[in-house]
């Protein structure tokens, strides 16, 4: 019932930038956490940045003072400036939403590949 839908990747040169933005369909709920994961061929999937509800913000070490990420509420979207970019950070790119109702749940989006090369 819940999906979330991301864009915003592709091709980019070293030292670019990109931005990401996932949306999250419109259903009655509440999102406790919005984050972007992401994951490389052979590697396993790491978070890049979440964003909780009260606007609290976490960054993986690689991420930090390059990318931002940020939430547009009304929207139920999700961002994440990317700049500085680099080889290493070519990978799929997840957005997960952590949302509850009586229960909680996680929901992932498609994934959106990111290449950093020349």
């Amino acid at each position: 019932q819940v999906q979330l839908v991301e864009s915003g990747g592709g091709l980019v040169q070293p030292g670019g930038s990109l931005r990401l933005s996932c949306t999250v369909s419109t259903v009655t709920f509440r999102i406790n956490t919005m984050a972007w994961y992401r994951q490389a061929p052979g590697k396993q999937r790491e978070l890049v940045a979440e964003i909780t509800s009260s606007g609290s913000r976490n960054y993986a070490e690689f991420a930090k003072g390059r990318f931002t990420i940020s939430r547009d509420n009304a929207n139920d979207t999700v961002h994440l400036q990317m700049n500085s970019l680099k080889p290493e950070d070519t990978a799929v790119y997840y957005c997960k939403a952590d949302w509850s109702l009586y229960n909680s749940y996680v929901s992932w989006g498609q994934g959106t590949q990111v290449t950093v090369s020349s």
